[in-house]
């Protein structure tokens, strides 16, 4: 087992955040960006009061789209000096891509004890070696049914191309649906054929033969949520914590892993170089780090932890509820980071037109 990091004494720890912002004002909350609806609210119920009731630092919780939408606005405001939010929670892909701008404000690793527990692969770095980004969350999308149309469980992403005529939910960019890499994964044994812009093409020629299946190409995550639960879209991808929350409340609704896997995408936490509250910003983060809100944010978000295993207090069959123990799908963000313009002519031209 890989030697624990030493960790501080919770009271040592807020003491030390406390110290780090002893001269911003608290009447200034610092505004951090989340994915909005379900999402949002857990924040706002079990995260953020709990932040500012051991650092004393105001939250205040911003909606962010995912996909490239949020980087788009986060860029455009930093030209003009401003920051919609101070941290903001981004997927892989558009982390890289505000990398390459210089959006993000590289952080001071030494206020930043706790980021020893992250997963190495989501402690994000630029060019320069500079840490730009700390793991916030991984997330899982999965195959999604309303359980009374579809009482039996599907197995396999193949049952998006099966007999099921204008029933489907599908997340409408080629970013954030992944849906080249299940196509690839399901039908040609793997991502290796997304490596070239003729394997690519083959794989959307296969991706529009679910076109007839498709009734709504969603970028308001609510607007299927409400479509799922209700029986009206009863089939599509979604996100497994929600849908599971969902689930939780009485709705007619299921997540299923497919045999070729769950398509496991991440969120990191970065500052934008225009916000003014740096410090409180690496506050959350180190604060956000610790394995034991790691563990509250699985038991009450559902979405899998960014930290080592080996330091959650986890349950195995908590863990197994929030993540999938077999090999899941991973986006290929190289992709999208050199083809990112080619991709999406290609993806509004003949996939969701």
């Amino acid at each position: 087992m890989t030697p624990r990091p030493a960790r501080l004494p919770l009271l040592a720890l807020v003491a030390l955040l406390l110290a780090a912002t002893a001269t911003t004002s608290l009447a200034q909350p610092l505004r951090i960006a989340v994915y909005g609806g379900y999402f949002q609210d857990s924040f706002d119920a079990h995260v953020f009061p709990l932040f500012t009731e051991q650092t004393g630092i105001e939250v205040e919780s911003i909606a962010a789209p995912t996909g490239m939408a949020w980087l788009v606005q986060l860029e455009t405001a930093a030209r003009a000096g401003q920051a919609p939010a101070d941290v903001s929670m981004m997927s892989q892909g558009p982390l890289q891509r505000g990398m390459t701008s210089d959006l993000w404000v590289p952080l001071d690793e030494s206020r930043l004890p706790n980021v020893e527990f992250v997963l190495p692969a989501l402690v994000n770095r630029n060019a320069a070696g500079e840490l730009v980004g700390v793991g916030a969350v991984s997330w899982f999308v999965t195959l999604v049914t309303n359980t009374d149309v579809y009482p039996e469980e599907p197995t396999s992403w193949a049952e998006l191309w099966g007999d099921h005529p204008n029933s489907l939910g599908l997340l409408a960019l080629p970013e954030n649906s992944f849906l080249l890499e299940v196509t690839a994964t399901t039908f040609f044994g793997g991502t290796d054929i997304l490596d070239t812009e003729e394997g690519i093409l083959e794989v959307v020629d296969k991706l529009i033969e679910l076109q007839p299946n498709v009734q709504l190409w969603y970028r308001d995550e609510g607007q299927f949520q409400q479509a799922l639960q209700s029986g009206e879209i009863p089939m599509g991808q979604y996100y497994h914590d929600v849908t599971g929350i969902a689930a939780d409340e009485g709705f007619p609704v299921r997540s299923t892993f497919p045999a070729e896997g769950g398509i496991l995408d991440s969120g990191s936490w970065a500052v934008t170089r225009a916000s003014d509250m740096v410090d409180e910003a690496h506050a959350f983060i180190d604060w956000f780090s610790q394995p034991e809100v790691q563990d509250l944010v699985a038991r009450m978000i559902g979405t899998a932890p960014t930290v080592e295993r080996e330091y959650l207090s986890l349950s195995d069959e908590e863990f197994a509820a929030v993540s999938d123990a077999g090999t899941p799908i991973i986006p290929r963000y190289d992709m999208y980071l050199e083809r990112g313009d080619w991709l999406n002519q290609i993806w509004s031209e003949r996939v969701t037109r």
